[in-house]
């Protein structure tokens, strides 16, 4: 073999490794991938169930998926930075049981505001503590997991409490375009946390945080405000997310948000966010929420257990991260 053709093998080597299609292919297998498993099991659940495909299943699948995608989305933010927010089930039940008493005093305006404020608070006292007391996030809101749905249960004494204003009911029940009111909020709120993540310099500081803190650090960035910034900013959408819950079921309970905090999770990583921090994608937590409710969906639809549900949704999870995973390795083998 001539010089010549040595010299020609690595150049064509790493042109093809370099290319536009295994640059993009590398980038964004994990969405790719969890856009592959919703295509699969979408396609499945339409020639299984016969009422699966239509517009008013769908419709109504959006409406039960949206409180999960608009938290998911700000969840993301939080994993990306290297931490998590278990406390948001719980602050779902507390913001939508504060609306429900503040509403029955006679001022439905200010128990919105009032509801979004104690969300926020509590994600406040989250990043706080986190942050600035150096404590993992992952027990400060497991405290504030266990603490608010006491508050919650200590101010309804365990009752539901029923909610008549017509607007609050239009929240989770109204319709514009033929398309649920919460759906709607959830598309805005992933739009707007794309752009957040990745088209401005707060988004790019909270991959930085995840992925090399110390640097940043150094660059003279305040670590510790963006961290506490995502915690408030998960538990105001949770605060957000009660809002429409309680609309939908036109009351406030204590046991709203019940275990919510894992399925935001699970959408979070089903689309490829990183549990480590440093990696993160929006798009990919709202197909990953719309693969967790078109699963939840499809199988009542199927009349299969509704125990079968959980057992399904976390099967998926493992193995959606395993391909991810084995994928991730063998294209950075073959880029090195």
């Amino acid at each position: 073999m001539s010089a010549e053709t040595q010299e020609q093998f690595p150049q064509d080597s790493r042109r093809t490794h370099g290319s536009p299609l295994y640059e993009f292919l590398a980038k964004n297998f994990n969405i790719i991938s969890i856009v592959g498993v919703f295509l699969i099991l979408f396609a499945f659940f339409s020639i299984q169930a016969d009422a699966f495909f239509t517009a008013e299943n769908l419709v109504n699948v959006g409406r039960q998926i949206s409180p999960t995608i608009i938290v998911a989305v700000m969840m993301t933010l939080v994993i990306t930075t290297g931490q998590i927010d278990l406390s948001v089930g719980s602050i779902v039940g507390l913001s939508s049981s504060a609306l429900a008493l503040m509403i029955a005093t006679g001022n439905p305006l200010l128990g919105l505001i009032g509801t979004i404020a104690i969300a926020g608070f509590a994600g406040l006292v989250n990043g706080v503590l986190a942050a600035y007391g150096r404590l993992p996030a992952f027990i400060v809101t497991l405290a504030s997991l266990i603490a608010l749905r006491g508050v919650a249960l200590l101010i309804t004494q365990g009752y539901s409490t029923p909610i008549t204003v017509d607007w609050i009911l239009w929240l989770g029940q109204g319709k514009i375009l033929g398309i649920f009111v919460p759906f709607w909020i959830a598309l805005i709120t992933v739009a707007g946390g794309w752009f957040l993540f990745t088209q401005t310099r707060f988004g790019r500081y909270v991959t930085a945080v995840g992925s090399n803190s110390e640097a940043l650090r150094r660059s003279g960035v305040n670590i510790k405000k963006i961290q506490m910034s995502v915690l408030i900013l998960s538990a105001t959408f949770a605060g957000i997310s009660s809002v429409l819950i309680a609309g939908r079921l036109a009351s406030g309970s204590s046991n709203s948000g019940t275990l919510f905090e894992l399925e935001v999770i699970t959408a979070v990583v089903l689309g490829g966010t990183n549990l480590l921090g440093g990696r993160g994608s929006v798009m990919g937590t709202f197909v990953g929420a719309l693969t967790l409710g078109i699963i939840a969906n499809g199988l009542v639809l199927l009349r299969v257990d509704v125990f079968w549900v959980p057992i399904t949704q976390g099967l998926i999870l493992i193995i959606a991260m395993l391909l991810n995973q084995n994928a991730i390795d063998s294209f950075t083998r073959r880029k090195v």
